[in-house]
């Protein structure tokens, strides 16, 4: 069975060169047409027609073309020199070109700029018969001679050593016909049918039988140790990476797969790392190299992938592992993917690079290079590794923390050395917050005693930790400058990704150490951090991004730049600082950074004044009190809010006049709008620490405090109205109409709802006029009708109308529940019921603010005035009609009546005698006014 099996072998192989033989033979014959068409050409074109000069010669090994395959060689010498293919309409009338020559004309010309040939559709027959049939007779040949190994021993037809040796012998009769295919193989066979690749397969099968072979003799018969083994199947695999640079990327994965598996094919009773990792090296050296001169792609990334996940495998699954040799493989792939593949490639300078990087869309460019696979595998490898042996639950010999550190180290380096490594520099970035996150696991469950004891080898102390992570921050902040001055000329977007990396990750590593480590009540070492940060910024952005052709807009990477100078400053308060001394070293940090625009034309310094307007809000909201209950003063108004509050809304307030001149709208809009807010925001505050005793958290607000909000928010709605009239600005325009908006959501919802003293029985006071009801409604109200002719034809009229109506709501509402007062003291909850001469009284006062109201809008040409009268007359007639009739009796009934009708008819007699002539004259105007909305402005 065993001579069967061989038999069938040597049979594949006989077809697979019968099939290399007929399709040499139809090459040549293809040459003798092209030679006819050529002179058939040079007749056509004899007479006075110029013939382009044929190109020059370039050898197979200056050419990459996009399969990873040699070019086809030149001609044999007796051909006639090769043309380059001519588009004009006498050349195609010269001559008739058969098929099989307009396939050959067509092929791409060796010129400096060479025309991207159209791909043609491969044909079912073609990859049926020349290309599939190759790779299925490789396959065949690759397991007759296993299954001849695996039949001779099941059979026991000869003896052990005999059979290995045929099995040997059989693999290296499959790479020499391998190496003869090749060598008999005319280039044309080869580019017409690269895929099928009959030498390399033919080497493919005689490697697979020789480490078949080797591995057998090894396990299962025990001819030599596991030394000479593993020395045995390097060799195979080594042979095989070097066969690969004439065979094809396919066999050098083939290589690299068995250098791959080959330490695990050997076992040893006493594994030693050092030799692992090192044979691992080498193998991945050789790919390189091989991938360098043939310019393969998808073999280094697999090469990365598989030295990477056995580091991760011994990191993970050995017990106690030793951290130099797991660290050196990892440092050699980072140091060969930077000096050996792709080493100092620039795509500016690759052959293959379809239009310059000019051309390119600059993110697509940065995010998807050109050797994009071959640094991610490596990245990611390098990543996981790197916090796997900061992770407490793998145990180590001792100073993991220096193998993670040279690890996230090198990456960085990497990363910030070459335009297509920016997926180093991210994952360079992430494997130091995960290391440090590992690391700060191990040190808080030491801390507190929840880590078990077994697991407790080789602990990182959190002082360590804690200069790691500093000490990593401080090296990608100086990156990002080395990178800025390296590459600001060359590649703008490379620069912007590694100014956004340098200013995040030491932000990042500087504030979750200095949480999970730091003294919170002052940390010199932090602050000191902090400062630093924020010198290597502003340096970075003065000398590499200052220049005079970038004074006057924005840059991204300056403006990043500045931005972290002012966060690391503000970290520099947070951790040096507390309390009312934080808040307002942020705001005059903001102001200063306003101010340096007389230094530096920077567009950008302005908005550190918003920036530290918002953290301010951010503190405020955290902490109200500024200082702490416990510290804040009783004493009205003067107190730590009154600075905490009121000195940033002041800074605020003069930020907005120094920028008042300036061009940028959004930024003079913006410190507009954040001074408005501050301002009442401070009065509020103010407001609710007098009228609650000192305390700012009480429950809910009382009647008193919230009628001082309202007086507040309309009158900051007035206070943004006139400023928007004597400077149009969008924020006044805007703000206005939305503090009014939500002051008078809040008289419904407060005044007339929550807190009204009819619903919650508070005592309005024993005064009779200036009491609870004049404070909540009577001034409100007048207010709000101040508000309403002030902003008659300068505001939309539906906004005007809205004031006026909540004002003469709150008027209505004072004089009720003054009726009411009248008749049932201070306390006026509803429990009480109504008296009938209380029913008569609302009728008669109704009627007369209605009357009032009438006067007042005809007095000041206010139509939405006279509105707000017209509907509160509606309400006491309807008041009059459904209440009274039914529960007034006897005389309070007839003089309810008797009243309405007089009331009635005297408004009608002032509408007809008085409003006839508004109608017609300013009347129109006004109104017209009103619907116009904003007006000029």
């Amino acid at each position: 069975m065993f001579e069967l099996i061989a038999l069938i072998a040597v049979v594949l192989a006989i077809a697979a060169l019968s099939s290399v033989k007929g399709l040499r033979m139809r090459s040549e014959a293809e040459l003798g047409l092209l030679r006819k068409e050529i002179e058939a050409l040079k007749t056509g074109l004899a007479n006075g027609q110029v013939i382009a000069p044929a190109a020059p010669a370039v050898s197979p090994d200056e050419v990459e073309v996009a399969q990873d395959v040699p070019v086809a060689e030149s001609l044999p010498d007796q051909a006639e020199p090769q043309l380059q293919t001519i588009d004009a309409p006498e050349v195609a009338a010269a001559a008739a070109v058969t098929p099989e020559a307009e396939d050959l004309l067509t092929e791409p010309v060796l010129s400096q700029s060479p025309p991207v040939p159209e791909q043609k559709r491969e044909s079912f027959e073609s990859m049926l018969a020349a290309r599939w049939s190759v790779w299925v007779g490789g396959i065949a040949l690759a397991f007759a001679g296993i299954f001849a190994v695996k039949y001779s021993i099941e059979q026991g037809l000869v003896s052990p050593a005999v059979r290995l040796s045929l099995a040997a012998l059989f693999g290296l009769v499959l790479m020499a016909a391998g190496e003869w295919v090749r060598r008999r193989t005319e280039p044309l066979v080869n580019n017409a049918f690269q895929n099928a690749m009959i030498p390399g397969i033919l080497t493919a099968a005689g490697t697979i039988t020789l480490m078949g072979a080797t591995y057998v003799a090894h396990a299962f018969y025990g001819y030599f140790g596991p030394a000479t083994a593993f020395v045995l199947l390097g060799i195979i695999s080594f042979g095989t990476i070097g066969l690969s640079l004439i065979h094809g990327q396919a066999l050098a994965g083939l290589g690299l797969l068995a250098s791959m598996v080959s330490p695990a094919l050997v076992s040893s009773e006493a594994p030693n790392p050092w030799a692992l990792f090192g044979f691992l090296s080498v193998s991945w050296i050789a790919t390189s190299l091989a991938s360098k001169v043939r310019k393969w792609r998808v073999v280094p990334a697999l090469a990365n992938a598989g030295l990477s996940l056995w580091v991760i495998a011994y990191v993970s699954g050995f017990g106690l592992y030793e951290v130099p040799p797991a660290t050196l493989p990892l440092l050699i792939m980072i140091a060969g993917l930077a000096f050996i593949w792709p080493g100092r490639w620039s795509e500016p300078l690759d052959s293959n690079a379809e239009q310059s990087p000019q051309d390119r869309d600059t993110v697509a460019r940065l995010m998807f290079p050109r050797h994009i696979a071959s640094t991610l595998t490596a990245s990611f490898g390098v990543l996981a590794a790197s916090i796997l042996m900061m992770e407490f639950g793998f145990a180590n010999t001792g100073h993991a923390e220096y193998g993670f550190l040279a690890l996230v180290l090198a990456l960085a380096l990497f990363g910030a050395s070459r335009t297509y490594a920016i997926y180093p520099a991210i994952f360079a970035a992430l494997a130091a917050l995960g290391g440090f996150r590992a690391m700060s696991e191990q040190a808080i469950s030491t801390s507190y005693g929840t880590l078990d004891p077994a697991l407790m080898v080789n602990i990182v102390e959190p002082t360590v930790a804690r200069n790691l992570a500093l000490g990593l921050g401080l090296v990608f902040a100086l990156l990002a400058q080395w990178v800025g001055f390296r590459f600001r000329d060359r590649d703008r977007g490379f620069v912007s990704a590694w100014t956004a990396i340098g200013t995040v990750t030491p932000l990042l590593l500087g504030g979750v150490s200095f949480f999970l480590f730091g003294n919170y009540s002052f940390d010199l070492l932090f602050g000191a951090y902090g400062l630093v940060l924020a010198l290597i910024y502003l340096a970075g952005a003065q000398v590499f991004h200052g220049g005079i052709e970038n004074a006057g807009r924005y840059d991204f990477c300056r403006d990043l730049l500045l931005a972290a100078s002012w966060a690391s400053l503000v970290f520099l308060l947070v951790v040096t600082t507390d309390g009312v001394t934080t808040t307002l070293g942020v705001a005059f940090l903001g102001f200063a950074y306003l101010m340096a625009i007389r230094l530096r034309d920077w567009p950008s310094l302005p908005w550190g004044m918003v920036l530290s307007a918002l953290f301010v809000a951010g503190r405020i909201a955290w902490e109200p009190t500024i200082v702490g209950p416990d510290h804040l003063g009783k004493t009205p108004v003067f107190n730590a809010l009154l600075v905490g509050y009121g000195i940033p809304t002041v800074l605020l307030i003069l930020s907005a006049w120094f920028v008042r001149s300036r061009n940028d709208d959004r930024l003079r809009n913006v410190l507009e709008a954040l001074a408005s807010l501050f301002a009442l925001l401070t009065l509020g505050i103010l407001v609710r620490h007098a009228m609650n005793g000192g305390v700012l958290d009480s429950a809910t607000p009382t009647l008193a405090e919230q009628a001082i909000y309202t007086l507040l928010t309309i009158g900051a709605s007035a206070t943004l109205m006139a400023l928007d009239l004597r400077r149009p600005s969008i924020v006044f325009r805007t703000g206005s109409m939305i503090v009014g908006v939500i002051s008078m959501i809040s008289v419904l919802a407060a005044h007339f709802g929550a807190l009204n003293p009819y619903f919650t029985g508070e005592l309005t006071g024993r005064i009779p006029f200036f009491n609870l009801l004049f404070l909540a409604y009577l001034l409100p109200g007048i207010a709000y009708g101040g508000a309403a002719l002030f902003a008659r034809s300068r505001r939309p009229y539906p906004y005007v109308l809205a004031l006026a109506l909540t004002g003469a709501l709150l008027l209505f509402g004072y004089v009720s529940l003054s009726v009411r007062r009248v008749f049932h003291g201070e306390g006026i909850a509803e429990w009480k019921g109504f008296l009938q001469s209380e029913l008569y009284a609302y009728s008669v006062v109704w009627l007369l603010l209605g009357i009032v109201l009438l006067v007042l809008g005809t007095r000041f040409r206010a139509k939405s005035i006279r509105i707000a009268s017209a509907v509160l007359v509606l309400i006491a007639v309807v008041k009059v009609f459904l209440i009274d009739m039914s529960n007034l009796e006897g005389l309070y009934r007839v003089l309810s009546f008797i009243g309405l009708g007089i009331a009635l008819i005297g408004i009608g007699r002032f509408y007809q005698k008085v409003l006839t002539g508004l109608e017609k004259e300013p009347e129109t105007t006004t109104a017209g006014n009103e619907v116009a909305g904003t007006g000029s402005n």
